[in-house]
């Protein structure tokens, strides 16, 4: 059974760069092509909220119902086995060993749709509140945001959009209270906010569950003037009638 031992047990201690991830298995790279190939496939996702969905389907129905504020969305992989522990591991265990392997898969979901979706120009990280930023000691949405924005040659800025509330975290709380809990926590920095004035923004986190973080915000940044926010996430959890 694939584990990633040892992570929670000695949180700032870096496993070898060779040893996989997923499988464990020497000198294959941190997530090795097999695992890449086995468990972050391409499969056909809602170009707007990168939900699953059937072969030949472009936007889901829950999205031509109600559109969400952001324009499009890429997921790299499904939340759930074995992206919850090793998304765990590289978000509260300190193991940013291998950011750079959720970024190559990041990347690649994002090139495998490059005609819909643009190259960034200016990625922003979902921001944490002082408090969990001190607790944790970084944000690993800044930690991807950085190293995306240096593989596409653009902007990225850890300082221009601002968690101005904190809020629980949105897996402990129920799907009906997450846009409540969420609504007024983002701003942009008010001195700055004609740096997004008619740019297309990207916006980076590690997992979309609710969507309901990224619509405050894409609700955020097209106030401030942006003319398009994208949402770019390493994993996106399936809708509770989806999950199996």
């Amino acid at each position: 059974m694939p584990s990633l031992r040892g992570w929670t047990d000695r949180p700032r201690a870096f496993a070898p760069a060779s040893l996989c991830a997923v499988c464990e298995g020497w000198g294959k790279g941190r997530i090795c092509a097999e695992c890449r190939g086995r468990f972050a496939a391409p499969r056909p996702r809602c170009e707007r909220c990168a939900i699953e969905v059937s072969d030949g389907v472009g936007i889901c129905g829950a999205c031509l119902t109600d559109p969400p504020p952001f324009d499009a969305t890429v997921a790299a992989a499904t939340y759930g086995f074995p992206w919850d522990r090793v998304i765990g591991a590289f978000k509260f265990h300190g193991a940013l060993d291998l950011t750079t392997a959720l970024v190559e898969l990041m990347a690649n979901a994002h090139d495998a749709r490059a005609r819909a979706t643009a190259a960034p120009t200016l990625l922003l990280p979902v921001p944490l509140s002082r408090e969990r930023l001190r607790e944790r000691g970084y944000n690993q949405a800044w930690e991807l945001a950085r190293r995306l924005a240096r593989r596409y040659r653009c902007e990225a800025d850890p300082h221009l959009l601002l968690r101005i509330k904190d809020t629980p975290h949105q897996l402990s709380s129920p799907p009906e209270r997450r846009v409540a809990n969420v609504r007024g926590a983002f701003a942009v920095e008010p001195r700055r906010r004609s740096e997004v004035q008619g740019r297309t923004v990207t916006l980076v986190d590690d997992v979309m569950t609710s969507a309901a973080t990224a619509s405050e915000i894409a609700r955020v940044l097209h106030s401030a003037g942006a003319a398009r926010v994208d949402v770019w996430v390493i994993a996106r959890t399936p809708r509770a009638d989806d999950a199996h």
